[in-house]
């Protein structure tokens, strides 16, 4: 398996042989193999163990044998402990799930602290069989049953394209000991059920099982490749990105031959809990609107609008007279006392300073604004104004409204207010840009 393993390194992760890892182990078979293998390679690497602290003594054990073993090789060694169960209480998730995010966010922080390249894992075929089956039982798209990547980020697998059975085979010819998880013998967890019930089953029924698996994986790999490629197309087409706002024109969605296919890539990673819910936007009436735990995709005429949900706390806030510079959610407001009108704009306006009580409010839009549009006779209901400027479901919400007492001055960035403007009897003109 040595030299099987330096000719994978060789010509598909040469990579690796010119940089700083650092290697994820338990103590277990695969990791323990993992180390072995790198070490009689040379590769320029280091240990990192968690000790989640599940297991009791069990867990204690594992990681005096990683301290062993890392003092054996003469290795440098990492360890951490963790409160696994406090931390899977306090998120809400589940013991594997807490365990999972803990030892990624430490490995991640050992690596941006330690400038390590890239972070080993010792995932294998039977790991990556288990995940394939895991999604499929749960129903997946094509990423779910591409399995687990050899390269993600700066994540490498090297063992990901040897079987369990080889890692175990060269373990014993090469006469290393490793530690045994006694929880991975418990059909509790449905990775371990299986493990342990259904895949030897399959082994049996078929002896190639995990060779055919694995050439099934490069066909799904090439194949979403394609739609990458195809995706690539067919964003240029449909999608749009205004500000912080992606639109999806509905209609050339539509035009497509697999709308509802292509309209499951394009917002997979925002993580919508139920997919039928996002395509019956596209027949449903303005204004509904399905959410994920960051965004939401809204129906608004002849789009689909997707946005990051953020917090609308400071919408409102208070401007003073000696405020030079504000930030707000639009940008920077600027305000500058001047001597004469210069260009005026959608983001630049001029003012009376004396027209105006201080503090100002900036602050979102509601049912029943007013204001005098500058231009124009008489007033304007904000609500007409956005309908008539077509504005979207979300550039409402998103509009803010600089207002004196209970005036509007301004709807930012778009339309002043008249009975602020400049005139002849103005002594103070103070000039408001929009950053």
């Amino acid at each position: 398996m040595l030299a099987t393993f330096q000719n994978h390194l060789d010509h598909n992760l040469s990579f690796l042989t010119k940089s700083k890892l650092l290697l994820a182990i338990s103590g277990g078979l695969d990791s323990v193999v993992l180390t072995h293998l790198c070490h009689k390679l040379k590769l320029n690497f280091s240990l990192a163990h968690c000790n989640f602290n599940l297991r009791a003594d069990e867990s204690d054990a594992d990681e005096a044998f990683v301290l062993q073993l890392a003092e054996d090789l003469e290795l440098e060694v990492f360890i951490e402990s963790f409160d696994t169960e406090d931390y899977a209480n306090q998120y809400k998730l589940s013991t594997q799930m807490a365990a999972r995010e803990l030892r990624y966010h430490w490995f991640e922080d050992l690596a941006n602290q330690l400038h390590f390249d890239y972070i080993l894992t010792a995932h294998h075929t039977d790991d990556n069989l288990e995940t394939f089956l895991i999604n499929l039982s749960r129903g997946t798209g094509l990423d779910g049953l591409t399995g687990i990547p050899e390269i993600n980020g700066n994540i490498v697998r090297p063992l990901l394209k040897f079987s369990r059975e080889q890692i175990e085979a060269y373990a014993t010819q090469n006469h290393i000991k490793w530690r045994d998880d006694s929880s991975n013998a418990s059909t509790k967890y449905l990775r371990n059920k299986l493990r342990h019930e259904v895949i030897p089953v399959l082994k049996a029924i078929n002896p190639r099982l995990l060779q055919n698996f694995n050439q099934t994986q490069e066909h799904l790999q090439d194949i979403s490749e394609i739609v990458e490629d195809s995706l690539a197309e067919v964003q240029k087409k449909v999608v749009t990105i205004e500000g912080e706002i992606i639109k999806f024109n509905i209609k050339k969605l539509l035009q497509l031959s697999h709308p509802k296919a292509y309209l499951y890539q394009l917002v997979k990673s925002f993580d919508f809990p139920e997919f039928n819910d996002v395509y019956d936007l596209i027949d449903a009436q303005s204004g509904k609107h399905v959410v994920s735990p960051t965004h939401r995709l809204i129906k608004d005429r002849e789009f689909l609008l997707l946005s990051e949900i953020t917090s609308n706390e400071n919408l409102s806030q208070l401007i003073n007279s000696n405020d030079q510079k504000v930030q707000c959610a639009l940008g920077v407001l600027t305000f500058e006392a001047v001597d004469a009108i210069g260009d005026a704009s959608k983001s630049v306006i001029f003012v009376d300073k004396d027209k105006l009580d201080f503090p100002l409010t900036l602050r979102s839009w509601q049912n029943g604004d007013v204001f005098f549009p500058i231009g124009m006779e008489g007033k304007k209901k904000v609500s007409k104004y956005f309908k008539d400027e077509k504005f979207s479901l979300i550039e409402k919400e998103n509009s803010q409204l600089l207002c004196s007492s209970n005036k509007i001055v301004w709807i930012v960035g778009r339309r002043a207010d008249n009975r602020f403007k400049v005139t002849d009897n103005t002594q103070h003109i103070l000039k408001i840009q929009l950053q």
